[in-house]
């Protein structure tokens, strides 16, 4: 028996080379899908980076708009304006979530001109320095001479003080030949504290022929040892140094320039009774401490 060949299918050429083709184009496919997605992450990632350093640039601008309105303050509104701009361009970017090649350029453009505002104060503010700077030059010898008059016032005003002090201290009274001395109401001294009933203190106002003449007011302060002070009564007040201070006696004397001797007693009526110590005891006169002597209580 014959055995029948099978006729051959003229398509099956054809298919095979279609089959290679489509293949073929899908390689390139794939090999353009990921030459384009690399080409795309590293145009993304220059994106970025530009668009960062415009945001640095904006920053360093707004910092620099901050020191011009710190030392210039007659230009501040001026300066306010052109930083709210370069902050509005920095909040725009800030929220920009996708980036173009045509936004950055725009971005970088208005940076520009607004870089040029900003350069455009400095030097605004660069003329104004110098302008001052000839202005103090060209004053510089009037300040000079204002200076020295200023110091040879100063001078005076303290030589003047000197002097005030110095006569001031020549019409000081003083109190001299202090002695304080406790007794009893008939004069007999007394050194206990049980016994004492009138602290006597006689001195004498040395001659002074500056010093103001006419009725003079005479304090005493008796302070016991422990610093409590000997009064009568809390209104027995006089002036000491801008203050008003108490006092344990008072007496008013005629001075006319000359050695006057004065005695004035503190009456122990027992609202401050004594007690054994050392006694500090000031004279007072014109407004000055004009003595100070002391007292041995057993």
């Amino acid at each position: 028996m014959l055995t029948q060949e099978r006729p051959q299918n003229p398509a099956d050429p054809r298919k095979n080379a279609m089959v290679i083709i489509l293949a073929i184009l899908l390689v390139l496919v794939i090999v353009l899908f990921f030459w384009q997605r690399s080409e795309h992450s590293e145009a993304t990632a220059l994106l970025n980076k530009e668009k960062a350093t415009i945001e640095n640039e904006l920053n360093t601008m707004v910092l620099g708009y901050d020191s011009l309105k710190r030392n210039n303050a007659n230009l501040n509104i001026q300066f306010e304006g052109a930083q709210n701009k370069v902050k509005d361009l920095l909040a725009e970017i800030e929220q920009e979530r996708s980036t173009s090649f045509r936004q950055i350029n725009k971005y970088r453009d208005e940076m520009t001109t607004l870089r040029k505002i900003m350069r455009d104060y400095v030097v605004q503010i660069d003329s104004l320095n110098q302008k001052n700077q000839r202005l103090m030059e060209e004053n510089s010898t009037v300040k000079q001479e204002v200076t020295d008059v200023k110091t040879q016032n100063l001078a005076l005003e303290e030589e003047k003080k000197k002097l005030e002090q110095t006569v001031t201290l020549a019409a000081t009274l003083e109190a001299v030949n202090l002695k304080a001395t406790g007794t009893t109401k008939k004069g007999k001294e007394q050194s206990r504290a049980s016994k004492i009933e009138l602290i006597k203190v006689d001195f004498t106002l040395a001659k002074n022929l500056t010093a103001k003449r006419g009725a003079k007011n005479i304090y005493l302060r008796v302070q016991r040892p422990d610093q409590l002070l000997l009064t009568k009564s809390d209104k027995d007040l006089f002036k000491f140094e801008g203050l008003k201070i108490p006092y344990s006696a008072m007496r008013e004397v005629e001075y006319e320039g000359m050695d006057l001797p004065v005695s004035i007693y503190w009456d122990n009526t027992g609202e401050s009774p004594l007690i054994p110590g050392q006694y500090t005891i000031d004279i007072f006169a014109d407004g000055s401490n004009v003595g100070t002597t002391s007292l041995e209580v057993k």
